[in-house]
């Protein structure tokens, strides 16, 4: 009854051989997975005091025995619609969670996410004594772009770039949207050399195909910052964006479409 995939709906008789209906309904309901039990309790006992005590050991629902089958199918059409109503509430919560943790126009976590991601790494780093790698990636000359074939194009590349993006890096690396054009990337277990590989492939990837904005193809380059947190250094998240910050501001500066990294304290 308490795994993930069992019933959702349990009638207990109140004596049973092993274990009594009360038993279990406090053995379902001292397992918290997730997923909950509606629970109707038959018993022959009518007395209010045990009424109470079924109830009080997590049973939804109590009939008396002897009783009617139209009894018990009304008790069970409540239960399912308890049950119905539940789903409902919990789909609505996951849905409203998804949009809190989400950038509603590329589909990847936003800014307070990646921020809350990047500290759980961080702290990971330090207890696992390893590497950790951010990215901070800006769409060149993203301006232009939205002056010359509108706003709407621009969601349009900025869909289209960050889905190229997200094909080129790891399962376990993870995506946000920044601000505007640009996006962190946190890569966990990644030293330097490899994030400059990985955002090597990362820059050719989004420019290799044009994208067709109004009947024009137009190519779209990024630049990328990265900076390498060494377990250590007591390095936080502000520095650690700071030094991506940084490195990509030197990627613009020296031509765009570029890979540069951070040599400041934070990497060994």
């Amino acid at each position: 009854l308490s795994e993930p995939d069992g019933p959702k709906l349990a009638i207990l008789d109140w004596m049973m051989p092993q274990m009594d209906g009360i038993t279990v309904c406090r053995e379902i309901r001292g397992k918290s997975n997730g997923s909950y039990i509606y629970i109707i309790l038959l018993t022959a006992r009518d007395q209010m005091s045990d009424f109470l005590e079924g109830m009080e050991a997590g049973a939804d629902d109590f009939i008396t025995k002897p009783f009617k089958d139209q009894e018990l199918r009304a008790r069970l059409r409540a239960g399912i619609r308890i049950l119905e109503l539940q789903s409902e509430l919990l789909a609505a919560r996951d849905a409203i969670q998804y949009q809190a943790n989400h950038d509603p126009l590329t589909g990847r976590w936003t800014r307070a996410a990646i921020f809350e991601i990047l500290e759980k790494e961080i702290n990971r780093t330090n207890r696992e004594k390893g590497l950790l790698s951010l990215m901070m990636i800006d769409i060149d000359h993203f301006k232009e772009i939205n002056d010359r074939f509108g706003h709407l194009a621009g969601d349009e590349v900025l869909r289209e770039v960050v889905n190229r993006m997200q094909h080129s890096l790891r399962p376990y690396d993870s995506i946000g949207r920044y601000g505007g054009e640009e996006f962190l990337v946190v890569l966990p277990g990644c030293k330097q050399k490899d994030a400059h590989g990985l955002a090597d492939r990362l820059c050719k990837t989004v420019s290799m195909q044009p994208i067709y904005l109004s009947g024009h193809e137009v190519t779209i380059t990024c630049s990328i910052g990265i900076s390498t947190f060494v377990n250590g250094n007591n390095v936080t998240s502000m520095e650690l964006i700071g030094g991506a910050d940084k490195a990509l501001y030197k990627a613009k500066e020296t031509g765009r479409n570029r890979v540069e990294t951070c040599h400041c304290k934070i990497v060994d």
